[in-house]
């Protein structure tokens, strides 16, 4: 049964709503217009992290088997790797961070 509310009656009364079918559901990720890089980084945060995996998450230093980088991490760990290059030490990869010196990677 039709309900002038906007939904639909079921047989327990509950209403249930319609959704018009052109509608498509937009992806909470990219529900704010997208970020260029450049603002990702004037804003501290991961552009990868947020092209890529949805998740607005600060710049930080993180370290692998392969060195330490910038990049992201939620409390399940790492999520990014922002930084083309590894660095030699924590020192070196935080210094890249504040100074802005260091290469943001464009693909995953």
């Amino acid at each position: 049964m039709f309900n002038p509310s906007g939904g639909i009656r079921s047989r327990q009364g509950v209403v249930l709503p319609v959704f018009n079918h052109q509608e498509k559901p937009m992806s909470l990720a990219f529900a704010s217009a997208p970020l260029s890089v450049e603002q990702a980084r004037a804003e501290s945060i991961g552009y990868q992290a947020l092209a890529y995996v949805g998740k607005r998450l600060p710049l930080q230093v993180l370290c692998s088997a392969a060195g330490h980088y910038i990049g992201t991490a939620d409390a399940d760990g790492p999520v990014s790797r922002e930084s083309v290059s590894y660095f030699r030490s924590h020192h070196a990869a935080e210094h890249a961070l504040q100074t802005g010196r260091w290469q943001q990677r464009l693909n995953p």
